[in-house]
């Protein structure tokens, strides 16, 4: 897996952002989070979570996915070797998340890999994604609180998140957890981007 470094994907924030006509206050506003907080993203400076990685890729108008490949400044194949996935690390989140495609127009699916690290979670507090989502765990047990229940999952168990529904993962437990996570996509990014 090929890491991107975090100066490369605050570099790619702040040119999706300019070229929105975005400013930092109000990519900061549709986030949530602070503009010193987004400053410091784009400036390299902070390891954000997994959650703060999707509301900042969802607001810019693109997916996890696009957000990795255009970050990686590659176009990739059908193909996505092992050794060539983009991937990024989450310091908060003790994560790891890879890209297991390079997003094309046409393609609808967005598979990510997460290996969550023993203590390891998604986000501080349960938070919704405006995408369906497939979850498979790969290795090791993890805790799923989808909506206000909690769902300890192991190796071959599967979730289907809905739209909206909150969500958070935490591995409790003492291995590495990987989990399978497959969005549904629709439509090209600028065509989501218009439906906001």
């Amino acid at each position: 897996m090929a890491l991107l470094k975090q100066q490369i994907v605050g570099k790619h924030v702040r040119r999706l952002r300019t070229e929105n006509g975005i400013s930092l206050r109000g990519l900061a506003s549709q986030t949530g989070f602070s503009p010193s907080f987004m400053s410091q993203v784009e400036n390299g400076q902070v390891s954000p979570s997994i959650s703060s990685m999707e509301r900042i890729a969802e607001a810019l108008g693109v997916t996890l996915g696009e957000f990795f490949a255009a970050a990686a400044e590659g176009e990739g194949g059908l193909i996505v070797r092992a050794v060539d996935r983009q991937g990024l690390t989450s310091a908060w989140s003790s994560a790891e998340i890879e890209a297991l495609s390079m997003p094309r127009p046409a393609v609808r699916l967005e598979p990510v890999l997460i290996t969550l690290h023993p203590g390891g979670r998604s986000a501080k507090h349960p938070y919704a994604h405006s995408r369906e989502e497939f979850a498979f765990v790969l290795e090791g047990r993890v805790t799923l609180t989808l909506g206000p229940d909690r769902h300890r999952l192991k190796k071959g168990d599967a979730a289907t998140i809905l739209p909206q529904e909150l969500r958070l993962w935490v591995n409790e437990f003492a291995r590495p957890a990987r989990i399978l996570i497959v969005s549904g996509r629709f439509g090209s990014p600028a065509q989501a981007r218009a439906r906001r």
